[in-house]
């Protein structure tokens, strides 16, 4: 999947999809596994917000090429998700249900609940050039 885009232009908020991780339950509680089936590319970073302030947000960009795997860890936020057409927003509160963000989607991620934690699975590693942070220049590149 990752690389399979051209630079995000054709892709939209229809495209982001929730992806169910598998869990383990038994008495002693509950284990969810993340292996190369439910990512659908290849891990290349991993990172997590904790303590954000509800009143603050995360994200602002958009990327042009990385897939992301968004994860509520723990509590819940919201996922505003914007494709410069379409918006929808989405509220992450199950610790087995992922967000597939697919290149070319501006995201804002706010609305934090007190000790909520964020894993973000990445596609690629960090790389500034991906990254579109200006909304203007965004809606320019879907335009193509």
């Amino acid at each position: 999947m990752a690389g399979d885009n051209n630079y995000g232009v054709n892709t939209s908020v229809h495209d982001i999809k929730l992806i169910n991780i598998p869990i383990v339950s038994d008495v002693r509680g509950n284990l969810a596994v993340i292996e190369k089936e439910v990512a659908p590319f290849e891990i290349k970073r991993v990172y997590y917000l904790f303590d954000v302030p509800s009143d603050s947000f995360r994200g602002g960009h958009a990327h042009k090429e990385l897939f992301q795997l968004v994860i509520p860890l723990s509590g819940s936020f919201d996922v505003h998700l914007d494709d410069g057409v379409n918006k929808r927003d989405v509220t992450m509160n199950k610790a087995n249900k992922g967000m597939l963000i697919v290149p070319g989607i501006w995201r804002e991620i706010g609305n934090f609940s007190s000790g909520a934690v964020c894993l973000v699975l990445a596609s690629l590693e960090f790389d500034e050039t991906d990254y579109v942070r200006e909304y203007n220049k965004f809606v320019s590149m879907k335009r193509g």
